[in-house]
């Protein structure tokens, strides 16, 4: 944990995010990495912590639907306990009347953990890192992953943003688990992501998992979609599945199953050239040909069985082992104490 402490404030140096992955599978490697709490590749922990295997994409193809993928706090948290990383989160709505006292509390907290050495995860939007702060000046400074320089973020200003949501994720001690369990977990995690089609009901315009894939090809079909948005979510979809198959690939020969669903990653890798092949650049922006979207339909609907296929060796991977987080009925029972 290199930091250079001056008078008002510290910078953690040698802290770099770059844009590879998701925001937060960026934000969450550079921070661990530099604090010393993970020591694999980007696309290990992308499988590790699930994250990878999360598909949400609106019914518009909005580019939000990268984002989209449940409620931000919820959605980490396995991850993380998966990888046996104590965390603590906030976020939510900067229009509630809260918001003000929510915003100091988080002011104070992330130099805390700042002056600890460990960085911040910080919805910009999207995901980035804050990785320093200077006090006579009441700044952060913030990484997006995408420019050099960082950007400023006064502390009157932190969670504001043209979302209307703010969030903010700190890390601290670690405790070791098993690898095989680890990857174990990391299956179940994505059987979970599979099955469940809506992560942000009541509202039902942003599917997820398996039913995600249905939308996109009916918007697709429909032509009313978000140009940006539709190059954007494919871009993310390409590198995730990437990630994945790269992932199952070092973990071949702990079980058979394990590399069947690796041989459906790998068809999987040969529709994603045939993906990217219906992107153009125009104007330093990736969109969508006007007469590739039944290309990319029908190539996309192969993907979705070939990912079935794989989660359903999952799954046979899951039942020979228990299953102790979602088989033990809490104390309280499934509900709440009356």
């Amino acid at each position: 944990m290199e930091r250079r402490f001056f008078l008002t404030g510290v910078v953690l140096e040698n802290l770099i995010m770059k844009r590879d992955s998701k925001s937060y599978v960026d934000s969450l490697h550079a921070i661990l990495i530099h604090a010393g709490l993970f020591q694999g590749s980007k696309y290990v922990l992308a499988g590790y912590t699930g994250m990878a295997f999360k598909l949400s994409v609106h019914r518009r193809l909005l580019p939000m639907s990268v984002t989209a993928y449940g409620q931000w706090g919820e959605s980490h948290r396995p991850g993380m306990d998966n990888l046996g990383i104590f965390t603590i989160w906030d976020g939510g709505r900067t229009r509630h009347p809260t918001f003000g006292y929510y915003q100091q509390d988080a002011v104070n907290w992330v130099k805390r953990s700042l002056d600890g050495g460990i960085g911040v995860i910080y919805w910009i939007p999207e995901f980035g890192v804050i990785h320093g702060y200077d006090d006579s000046d009441r700044i952060f400074y913030v990484q997006d992953g995408w420019s050099k320089e960082p950007q400023i973020l006064l502390y009157d200003n932190f969670g504001l943003n043209f979302t209307g949501f703010w969030y903010c994720q700190v890390f601290g001690e670690q405790v070791h688990i098993p690898k095989q369990q680890m990857l174990l977990e990391a299956l179940r995690l994505a059987i979970e992501d599979w099955d469940v089609p809506y992560r942000l009901l009541p509202d039902q315009n942003i599917a997820s998992g398996r039913l995600a894939y249905d939308v996109w090809v009916q918007a697709l079909r429909s032509g009313d979609y978000d140009e940006s948005g539709a190059a954007y979510i494919l871009e993310s979809y390409c590198q995730s599945r990437t990630d994945i198959q790269m992932y199952l690939q070092d973990a071949r020969g702990i079980w058979t199953e394990l590399d069947q669903a690796y041989a459906c990653y790998e068809q999987l890798g040969a529709l994603i050239i045939q993906m990217k092949g219906c992107m153009i650049q125009e104007n330093n922006r990736w969109i969508l040909q006007a007469d590739a979207t039944e290309k990319l339909a029908q190539a996309l609907l192969e993907a979705k069985t070939l990912e079935g296929q794989a989660v359903d060796y999952f799954r046979l991977i899951s039942l020979k082992y228990p299953d102790r987080k979602r088989s033990t009925v809490p104390r309280w029972g499934a509900h709440s104490a009356r």
